[in-house]
C-alpha cells in the first residue's frame, strides 16, 4: 500500500495571525518555485487556535493545497469549560489535522494517554484527522525500555478506535529528548519505534490497519537530515517543529524528495 507522506509543521505558540498568514503565504510561494508535487508529499500546517481563522481564509481565497489544524481538542462538545476548543469550532474553520497528546500536553497539562485516545475519538467523529503523539523521555531512552513504553501509549491511545479510524489516523512518534534540543534519533532509532508501532497496530487490528496508518517522526526534523530519515520504510512523514517557522526550510523538508 502507498502512503502519501505527510510533512506537518507544529508552530507551537508562535506567529501571531498577521504573522501566519505572512509566513503561510511565503511557504506557498516557495513550494510553488520549488515545483512541489502535493500527491508525492502532503503539506500541512498545525497553528495557533488565533491563527486558523486567518490562515483558513488564505487557504480557500488563494485556493492553496496546504492543509491546516489545530494544536488540541477538547473531549467536550459545548459547555461550561473555559478555554476548550470544541470539534465543531474546528470544522467550522475549515480543518483537516488536529494534534493531540503532544509531550508538551502530556507534560504540562498532564494528559493521559487515555485522554489522548478519547480526544482522537472525538475528532475522527467530526470528520477531523488526529496526529496522535507518542514518545519516551532520555531517562527511558537511556535504560533501553522505550519501544516498551511507547507500544504501551499505543495500546492505551488506540483503545477507543476501530480498524478503520486507525487506518486514516497519523501517529506521531516523538522522542521527547530530541525535540527543540538539537540531538535527533539516527535515522535507524526512529525505524525501530516506527517499526514498532506498525507491528503493534498489526497485532491490535490487523495487517491492512497497519499496513495504511502513517507514522510520523519528529524531533529537530532539518531539511539537512529529512532525506535519511524519510528512506526507513516505517516513517511516513514529519512532525516539524522550530524548523517549520521557516518557509524556505520547511519548504525543503516538504519537498524533500526532489
Amino acid at each position: 500500500m502507498t502512503r502519501i507522506p505527510l510533512m506537518a509543521g507544529n508552530w507551537k505558540m508562535n506567529m501571531d495571525h498577521l504573522e501566519a498568514t505572512a509566513l503561510l503565504q511565503k511557504l506557498a510561494w516557495t513550494l510553488t518555485d520549488l515545483k512541489h508535487d502535493y500527491n508525492k508529499v502532503e503539506a500541512a500546517v498545525i497553528v495557533p487556535f488565533t491563527d486558523i481563522r486567518s490562515v483558513q481564509t488564505l487557504v480557500e481565497a488563494d485556493e492553496l493545497d496546504i492543509k491546516y489544524g489545530a494544536q488540541d481538542v477538547s473531549v467536550h462538545d459545548a459547555g461550561a469549560y473555559t478555554g476548550e476548543i470544541s470539534t465543531a469550532m474546528l470544522t467550522k474553520l475549515g480543518c483537516t489535522y488536529v494534534v493531540v497528546g503532544h509531550s508538551e500536553r502530556r507534560e504540562y497539562h498532564g494528559e493521559s494517554s487515555e485522554l489522548v485516545g478519547a480526544k482522537a475519538k472525538k475528532a475522527l467523529d467530526a470528520g477531523l484527522l488526529p496526529i496522535m503523539c507518542c514518545g519516551e523521555a532520555l531517562e527511558v531512552r537511556k535504560a533501553g525500555t522505550h519501544v516498551e513504553f511507547v507500544l504501551e501509549q499505543i495500546t492505551e491511545m488506540l483503545k477507543p478506535l476501530t480498524a478503520a479510524e486507525v487506518a486514516k489516523s497519523v501517529i506521531a512518534y516523538e522522542p521527547i529528548w530530541a525535540i527543540g534540543t538539537g540531538e535527533v534519533a539516527t535515522p535507524e532509532d526512529a525505524q525501530e519505534v516506527c517499526g514498532a508501532i506498525r507491528v503493534k497496530v498489526a497485532e491490535l487490528f490487523d495487517q491492512a490497519t497497519a499496513d495504511a496508518v502513517r507514522i510520523q517522526y519528529g524531533g529537530s526534523v532539518k531539511s539537512s537530515n529529512v532525506v535519511e530519515i524519510m528512506a526507513q520504510p516505517d516513517v511516513d512523514g514529519a512532525l516539524v517543529g522550530g524548523a517549520s517557522l521557516q518557509a524556505d526550510e520547511f519548504a525543503k523538508i516538504v519537498n524533500y524528495y526532489a
